[in-house]
């Protein structure tokens, strides 16, 4: 089972020619809504990939709640643990260049009651894998590390978006996620010695005993575990909207450890799912079938 705790939004997004500059407004071309959340997307890529998935989260008692958690539900998510409160749900407003680069702003809503207390919810068991990232409170993001870690459960976080503040417990999880310029920034906080990224990937991952995986766009996925380094390609693609593929990668990834795949198999699934997922527009709408992303990588 992969319990994601986790934030579940409905993201408003607009195409533009170009992301505009401070202070610049520019005409955009289509509007659409879709499902999204870092949490829920991450579920739905778990879902998709094969794995049995558990949400614990919350939403809104509004007229976006029931599209925020459509997909997850039609793909047998196990919604047990998402709470309805008297909140809006969570938004994201979107802005997608033409060239496929975005520009993301999020409103948490009832993602921001998402509280200790409420990981009851998750019944993390031996061998699970929970996953996490930094859209609900902190300090239920830590809890859960914890609550994971006793339970004998594996754990994986996100460390999207940065929050200076979680350094403090990211070197609790067993598998950690981010993004060059997350990674780059967490380092700072962490005042891990200067060097090269790799380098610094090595060293967290020696003192922590983490796996540190380091997304890369399209130079793929770089991973350090121990002494070892390992370095996955990204499939060679023209994106269209890369909104979304940091979470199917997430997903993917989780679900692939957790049918037993080893470390470079794990990572190469899910580059390859995260590669495929910006082939189309949004969120959850773009995140691909395990079909697609086994027949990418055959």
């Amino acid at each position: 089972m992969i319990t994601v705790v986790g934030s579940i939004n409905l993201d408003l997004i607009a195409t533009v020619g170009r992301l505009p500059s401070p202070g610049e407004t520019v005409p955009g071309g289509d509007f659409r809504s879709a499902p999204g959340g870092k949490g829920a997307n991450q579920a739905l890529a778990a879902a998709r990939a094969g794995a049995q998935v558990r949400m614990v989260g919350a939403v809104g008692k509004d007229a976006f709640a029931g599209e925020a958690v459509a997909y997850l539900k039609s793909s047998g998510v196990d919604l047990s643990g998402v709470a309805e409160i008297q909140a809006a749900t969570g938004i994201a407003l979107i802005l997608v260049g033409g060239d496929g680069e975005n520009m993301i702003a999020v409103v948490p809503g009832a993602n921001g009651s998402v509280v200790p207390g409420d990981l009851a919810k998750a019944q993390f068991t031996k061998g699970d894998i929970v996953l996490l990232q930094h859209e609900i409170p902190l300090a239920t993001v830590d809890a859960a590390l914890d609550a994971a870690r006793k339970a004998g459960a594996v754990t994986m976080l996100n460390t999207a978006p940065f929050r200076a503040e979680a350094a403090s417990f990211v070197g609790k999880a067993d598998y950690v996620v981010a993004n060059e310029t997350e990674f780059d920034l967490y380092a700072e906080a962490l005042s891990l010695p200067a060097g090269e990224r790799p380098a610094r990937m090595g060293e967290f991952a020696r003192s922590t005993g983490a796996t540190v995986i380091v997304t890369l766009g399209g130079d793929g996925v770089l991973a350090a575990r121990g002494d070892e380094l390992v370095h996955i390609d990204a499939l060679k693609i023209t994106p269209v909207d890369t909104v979304g593929a940091g979470d199917t990668f997430c997903g993917y990834l989780a679900a692939s450890l957790a049918a037993g795949l080893d470390l470079a198999e794990a990572l190469r699934r899910a580059a390859a799912a995260g590669s495929l997922a910006c082939l189309k527009p949004g969120a959850q709408p773009a995140i691909p079938m395990a079909a697609e992303v086994d027949a990418a990588i055959l």
